[in-house]
């Protein structure tokens, strides 16, 4: 059952983004950008035909199997971490599902993806991204996170076995 959650929280980012996307795609022209905090944070109507940051352009038979690829890992290895995965683990892989899933129905579909988020620092632009961008990255940061944590309290566990040993040894009958 516990599983079951995690699924919904990949089809909420899912759906959060086809929604948005959806609204850009449709309420907006091309190149249209609609000002949230002056210029730092703008709506942008964009589209991308390659991966993170605009890179491997014209790319969508290869993005469309690697993708297929991913989401058949994904899945298999939420259900193999479905009783044992701690929750940061199992919440990053369903962002990261929801998320792919969201892009892939794009570039299936269209052969692009909508991006509209537009964060300018000063003479910098960041590169435009969408909410399936956002669940990827921040999946991604929780599941590493994760990785951090699970390597932090193995190494407390081996500490804490050495540091009992000595104690076992003095511990011995005086003759």
């Amino acid at each position: 059952m516990r599983v079951f959650l995690y699924y919904l929280l990949a089809v909420f980012v899912f759906v959060l983004d086809f929604i948005t996307k959806k609204i850009v795609a449709t309420r907006m022209e091309l190149y249209d950008e609609i000002s949230v905090i002056g210029n730092f944070f703008l709506i942008t109507s964009h589209r991308n035909r390659g991966a993170a940051f605009g890179i491997l352009q014209e790319q969508r038979t290869f993005f469309i199997i690697i993708t297929t690829v991913i989401l058949i890992g994904l899945i298999t290895y939420i259900q193999l971490m479905r009783k044992s995965g701690k929750p940061i683990l199992l919440t990053g892989l369903a962002l990261v599902l929801g998320g792919a899933v969201g892009n892939f129905i794009d570039r299936v579909r269209f052969g692009e993806v909508v991006d509209f988020f537009k964060f300018n620092f000063g003479s910098y632009t960041f590169p435009i991204f969408n909410i399936a961008d956002s669940g990827i990255v921040i999946g991604v940061g929780l599941i590493l996170l994760d990785t951090l944590l699970v390597a932090r309290d193995e190494k407390r566990k081996q500490n804490q076995a050495q540091n009992k040993e000595p104690e076992q040894h003095e511990q011995q009958p005086v003759s």
